[in-house]
């Protein structure tokens, strides 16, 4: 068995990994391990080549590829980050065990003095959302179909129905549009869109296919190959509408319908999941309920921009570093961070006290589409902090830069952040 200890083990080698393995670094961690199951780094960035990160990172549009190979290089330039390959985690134990297979070392044992989950998200699958119909060739997740195209050179089909209007979905819209095929219709559940308005404009309004909203599949046809899909409008309670049926024919069905954490191998731990983003509860160091592991990226919350992950990671990265080098202050005041009206989802879910800074940032998406609103922060029906936004949507994320002065010299137990519109007449 391959044996050896490390101040800092990372899992998972995508955009989140390499940032945290950064930020470890840069905060003296003398040994890092990062772990990939993949044969390279990078995760799923080598398969997005379309443009539009880095803008906020680097202040530069880049392809997904472009954007891994700054951070495999920043890897690259720390000798104190030993990056594992084709190396797959079995299990993470509480005491920070982390058992490995490869195909060269077999069986390995990373022993830990801080560990960070980096696993990333996987997608929903048909089976998460029960289509009924048969089960013929040709429905795909969009990712999967994302692969196909710009990493292994197939088509998945020459006339696509694309369920769920996600970013994957909208992208890989356009991406087979380019490569020939025919998008005929693109479905979503909701009444709004759940991509970024920049992808609903250039992946769907530059190619003129059809978005229709509140509406759902119902059935897939076909025997050895899907033949058509059945759609129908939905109503309020987002249940099929009887007598607005129709079919469109196809040979391909892409589903984009979520993401979901990849959070298996952080249920063994015990930690406390926030059963709103799938994720573990952090603070804002990005630790998690379990002493010494740290949470970021998608398998914390979804991210709708890379630059956010890779921030967000290397505050990770750099606490993991402060605790195994024994720097970390002991926990202070616990603030719980509560989504209230109006709002889906806050991270983090706690204000460790002791270890806030000047300032806190809160990342939240709101739960509807709202124009002229305002996030504030409560407590005992006291505004703490207050800011205003002309706009803001679910598929979005939004960020708060908190001052911790706001809180007060006796901080509440938890304090609630919610959606107020003062042209409404709503007190802020």
């Amino acid at each position: 068995m391959f044996e050896a200890e490390y101040d800092v083990v990372i899992v998972g080698g995508g955009p989140a990994g390499m940032a945290a393995a950064v930020g470890a670094a840069q905060n003296g961690a003398e040994r890092i391990a990062l772990i990939e199951r993949d044969d390279e780094l990078g995760g799923i960035l080598q398969q997005c080549i379309h443009n539009g990160f880095g803008l906020h990172r680097f202040g530069e549009e880049l392809t997904g590829p472009q954007y891994a190979g700054r951070f495999i290089r920043q890897v690259a330039e720390y000798p104190n980050i030993e990056v594992f390959l084709d190396t797959t985690v079995l299990e993470v134990t509480p005491e920070k065990q982390v058992y490995t297979v490869n195909p060269q070392r077999g069986i390995g044992r990373f022993q830990a003095k801080a560990v960070v989950l980096a696993m990333g998200c996987r997608e929903r699958s048909r089976g998460a959302i029960a289509i009924p119909g048969h089960r013929p060739a040709g429905v795909f997740t969009a990712g999967t179909a994302q692969r196909m195209v710009n990493r292994e050179g197939y088509l998945p089909g020459k006339r696509v129905v694309i369920l769920g209007s996600g970013d994957i979905g909208l992208i890989m819209a356009r991406r087979l549009t380019l490569e020939g095929a025919e998008v005929a219709a693109v479905l979503e559940i909701m009444p709004y869109s759940n991509g970024l308005t920049r992808n609903i404009v250039q992946c769907l309004e530059d190619f003129d296919i059809p978005l229709y909203l509140s509406h759902t599949v119902t059935a897939v046809k076909g025997a050895a190959r899907v033949t058509e899909v059945t759609c129908a409008a939905v109503d309020e309670e987002l249940k099929p509408i009887p007598g607005t049926e129709f079919a469109i024919a196809c040979d391909c069905l892409l589903l984009s319908v979520g993401l979901i954490p990849e959070n298996e191998l952080s249920r063994s731990l015990g930690i406390e999941f926030d059963r709103r983003t799938g994720g573990p509860v952090v603070d804002q160091t990005r630790q998690t309920s379990a002493a010494g592991f740290f949470a970021a990226g998608n398998v914390l919350h979804v991210h709708d921009l890379v630059d956010w992950v890779s921030a967000e990671s290397e505050t990770a990265g750099r606490s993991a570093a402060r605790y195994a080098r024994g720097l970390r202050a002991a926990a202070g005041r616990l603030v719980r961070v509560e989504a209230g009206s109006g709002v889906r989802v806050v991270v983090p879910q706690r204000i460790d006290c002791a270890a806030a800074g000047e300032y806190i940032e809160l990342y939240c998406r709101v739960a509807s589409p709202e124009r002229n609103l305002t996030l504030a922060l409560t407590a005992g029906g006291r505004t703490l902090f207050a800011q205003r936004l002309p706009l803001a949507k679910p598929s979005e994320m939004a960020t708060l830069k908190v001052p911790k002065d706001c809180l007060g010299e006796n901080p509440p137990e938890a304090i609630t952040l919610v959606v107020k519109h003062a042209d409404r007449g709503e007190e802020i």
